[in-house]
């Protein structure tokens, strides 16, 4: 009898012993303290405005950067600058955008062929129906660029709205290894999909969708304005919704918005910009310490005093 009590007391310890060890990893993950959180990749722009903030940040080196999510430090794995990692690009075009961009495609094509070795290129163009992708991602620069094609430039070719078929080409990143993800993408950026209230660039839903799907896969969008054969090409109303889109596209997932006005003469000075700014980029890879599904904020920082462009946060899977 005596040897079965000092068992069940052993039990009820060792039972207690146990609940109490749950308890305290459950409270330290609850605090944020996990030590084996997810690998978060991002990608980190620089964007100076003068020859001395831009040699500033060439003298970037790893231990310069910090991070931060949902305002708590994050761990930093690697830090790899734009020579260590090649580009995954997806080059987009309307198709119903106006013909004077047709005049641009051979500079489309020359920056493909100027991208470092071992880039991956996809092509695709955003039209009636759903995407059509005229090149899947390949190493073949060459290829890549020989699959572009002149637009139609008429309302036929009129996509349901651009942010549909941009995501779209957001799944296709998902064969792709990790790395440094980007989309250049053409476009006038108007959704009237669902009336000329989900223009708005706070009101339309597949805009909201195609952050998110970028966020969650790494992916910075940049993107050239151009006017379309529809609302955007006779109404600066139109435009200008179009344009604040793309604006905040790529703001939130860390790109650039280019565009001049209302309308474009040439894409050349958009190109000299984008090559400087793919030069001044980099792959910060961290471990998070955060738990749950809930959306994440994330703050990149340096000493130095330059700006950084970077994706604003990230939903997990």
């Amino acid at each position: 009898m005596c040897k079965n009590k000092i068992r069940f007391k052993a039990a009820i310890v060792a039972l207690l012993v146990f609940s109490f060890t749950l308890s305290g990893s459950a409270r330290q993950k609850q605090d944020g303290a996990s030590a084996d959180g997810r690998e978060v990749t991002i990608l980190v722009t620089a964007h100076p405005h003068s020859d001395r903030k831009r040699a500033e940040a060439m003298k970037l080196r790893a231990e310069d950067f910090s991070v931060r999510e949902e305002k708590l430090p994050q761990k930093i794995i690697s830090v790899k600058p734009a020579s260590e990692a090649p580009p995954i690009i997806a080059v987009l075009l309307q198709d119903d955008l106006q013909s004077r961009v047709n005049n641009e495609i051979k500079g489309m094509k020359e920056f493909i062929r100027g991208l470092p070795e071992g880039s991956r290129v996809m092509t695709g163009y955003i039209t009636a129906g759903s995407l059509r992708v005229a090149q899947d991602f390949t190493t073949d620069r060459e290829r890549a660029a020989e699959s572009l094609r002149i637009i139609r430039g008429s309302a036929s070719a009129s996509p349901f709205n651009p942010y549909v078929e941009l995501i779209e080409a957001l799944h296709k990143f998902d064969s792709q290894p990790a790395g440094r993800r980007l989309v250049l993408m053409v476009s006038d950026g108007l959704d009237t999909s669902r009336g000329i209230r989900s223009a708005s660039p706070m009101l339309s839903i597949d805009l909201d969708r195609s952050i998110r799907e970028a966020q969650r896969r790494s992916v910075a969008v940049f993107s050239f304005y151009a006017p379309s054969v529809g609302l955007s090409g006779g109404s600066r109303f139109e435009a200008n919704l179009g344009q604040s889109c793309l604006n905040r596209l790529a703001g939130e997932t860390g790109g650039e918005a280019f565009f001049s006005g209302f309308d474009f003469v040439s894409f050349d000075p958009y190109f000299k910009e984008f090559n400087e700014l793919l030069g001044l980029q980099w792959l910060i890879t961290y471990r998070s310490t955060n738990i749950g599904n809930s959306y994440r904020e994330i703050e990149v920082t340096t000493e130095a005093d330059v700006h950084l462009h970077h994706p604003d946060g990230y939903k997990p899977k």
